[in-house]
């Protein structure tokens, strides 16, 4: 290897972006706290079948991209391409389908092997809601007023917009996949070799194809919302009523199929213009079936999951924390009580940045361009008189101050003033 480099579809999170990761998770936690979401995380690998059962065999997620391998005792097990299976994995393993209704919020990476592009990793971030217990509109009202909230706390929400859709229950979309596979297969010869075997499989994916011929096939296929029966028909009126009822906007996007087989009724996506192809950047669903697909009892849940990186790339300001205080040496001779006094320090609940290295001019200004706003300085001279100079790094101003290594209380009381000094 003639150089090192993070693996293909990877990045390393420094301060400055790690920042604005930061802030993007929780404007989240902050966004679901409201709506009294609790946190929870799952292992980021599973036993295999836990995605492949409810994301279906023929998805793309499992037949291309997910991370698969047998570790040695033979198990075959999956990074977790996505978090809704595994929460529900671990409501239903956990013995807790007997406390519903549960609220979750996590935060973590997920693995997907695909060609790395703008906002889309390898292994990526995200933020996630999933609202277990309830089957009714208001639930799902709730978790998308609740994406808002979080996406207005960013400051992104305004450059987004709601696309909304009705899968419609188990009927409805039986009905329409009869419709839609009769349709489709005057067109066979013409679709992507994708669709083809979607077709075979799970047609309603087909929708979802970014294929030019296929949108072209697309534009005069049967459309769902004819198909819906009464019950479905209900369900969306009631949650199109409460989000204008929350002030929520939204426009009805007919083509918008979650690329996953277990969601039913809602889906939905808030998509922005301001990071080109890569557009969704908060999405997700109702899907009442995903727990009796992994072997569990009939559980309904709405929920939705954000990506960390494609919202960090709208966030436009975000600084990494540095300490206010830097304890500067002057001389070899103070390093010792230096050391001392940070810690003291620390004690106070003051954070400190205390360089081992270097000569004072050039701590001194390294400091300042980590943005610290106050300097100890402490030598063998100060150690003497038992005293230390307090610099203000932002107008250069100098006092000196009284220091006691035994009580540190007033040396601490006299920084907390400084930086609270205009």
């Amino acid at each position: 290897m003639s150089r090192l480099q993070p693996a293909r579809g990877t990045a390393d999170l420094l301060p400055d972006s790690m920042a604005k990761h930061r802030l993007v998770i929780e404007a989240a936690r902050a966004a679901s706290a409201c709506y009294g979401f609790q946190e929870m995380a799952t292992p980021i690998f599973e036993f295999s079948e836990v995605f492949s059962r409810p994301l279906g065999e023929s998805s793309d997620i499992v037949t291309k991209e997910n991370y698969s391998f047998a570790d040695r005792g033979g198990e075959m097990l999956t990074l977790r391409p996505e978090n809704t299976a595994g929460v529900v994995r671990a409501m239903i393993s956990g013995g807790l389908t007997q406390s519903l209704p549960l609220k979750y919020f996590y935060a973590g990476p997920m693995f997907r092997y695909e060609r790395p592009q703008k906002g889309r990793m390898r292994q990526f971030h995200q933020v996630g809601i999933e609202y277990l217990g309830p089957d009714d509109a208001l639930a799902d009202a709730e978790i998308i007023a609740c994406g808002a909230r979080f996406l207005a706390a960013l400051g992104a929400l305004d450059d987004c917009e709601l696309h909304l859709n009705s899968l419609g229950d188990a009927q409805s979309r039986s009905a329409y996949r009869a419709a839609l596979i009769t349709y489709l297969e005057s067109f066979v010869d013409q679709l992507s070799d994708d669709s083809k075997t979607r077709l075979a499989v799970n047609p309603l994916r087909i929708l979802d194809s970014k294929d030019t011929g296929d949108r072209q096939i697309l534009q005069n296929a049967p459309q769902l919302q004819d198909y819906l029966n009464d019950a479905s028909k209900a369900h969306f009126a009631d949650l199109t009523a409460a989000l204008d009822a929350a002030g929520v906007s939204w426009v009805f996007d007919p083509l918008l199929v979650r690329g996953l087989d277990y969601y039913c009724h809602t889906a939905f996506e808030f998509v922005t213009t301001s990071l080109g192809a890569q557009g969704t950047v908060l999405g997700g669903g109702r899907y009442d079936g995903l727990a009796e697909m992994l072997g569990g009892p009939p559980v309904a849940g709405v929920g939705w999951a954000a990506g960390v990186e494609r919202l960090a790339m709208l966030v436009e300001t975000a600084k990494a924390n540095s300490p206010k205080v830097a304890i500067i040496t002057a001389d070899d001779g103070a390093r010792l009580a230096a050391f001392q006094l940070a810690e003291q320090l620390r004690d106070s609940g003051i954070e400190i940045d205390l360089p081992t290295s270097g000569a004072i001019g050039k701590k001194l200004k390294k400091a300042g361009k980590a943005g610290i706003c106050v300097a100890v300085i402490i030598g063998s001279h100060e150690l003497a008189n038992n005293t230390v100079q307090l610099r203000n790094l932002e107008d250069g101003s100098q006092q000196e101050q009284p220091l006691d290594l035994a009580d540190s209380n007033g040396l601490a009381a006299a920084i907390a003033k400084s930086l609270l000094a205009p």
